[in-house]
């Protein structure tokens, strides 16, 4: 399996947030700059979560990102599946044109696989990626 780009900045964004530092809430700038990439990509992301209830967002002088929910309620799973479009195949769709489809053993790994890759991150809250969290903050400077 492989992740999109904007998966991968979402989970790095919630890491961020989930980060405990000053009380000031995180800005699109600060979070593309530690991470070193770009601060629209950052953007994109961070209205994507809101959209979804993961972050909120504070307009305004003092304003910036921050979590809308704690940590351990935030399931790396939900996360994915909520940013990730999960369709392997043309035939995960629901206008299959394939003429083994009703039959093929191939789908059905895959199915089997995907769902095994998404319950193994179902085991996973946000707070369990931030465990290390003295070592992330020092990265992240």
């Amino acid at each position: 399996m492989q992740l999109t780009t904007h998966t991968d900045y979402a989970l790095r964004l919630l890491i961020y947030l989930a980060l405990p530092k000053d009380a000031a809430p995180a800005t699109v700038q600060k979070v593309a700059m530690a991470y070193g990439i770009s601060a629209n990509h950052v953007a994109k992301v961070a209205q994507t979560l809101v959209q979804t209830g993961h972050i909120k967002s504070v307009r305004g002088r003092g304003g910036g990102l921050a979590l809308a929910r704690p940590a351990p309620e935030i399931g790396v799973g939900e996360v994915v599946r909520e940013t990730e479009n999960l369709r392997l195949l043309e035939c995960f769709g629901p206008a299959s044109q394939c003429p083994i489809d009703p039959a093929c053993l191939l789908k059905r790994a895959l199915v089997k696989a995907q769902e095994a890759f998404l319950r193994e991150l179902d085991r996973y809250t946000l707070a369990d990626l931030v465990d290390n969290g003295d070592d992330l903050r020092r990265l992240l400077r």
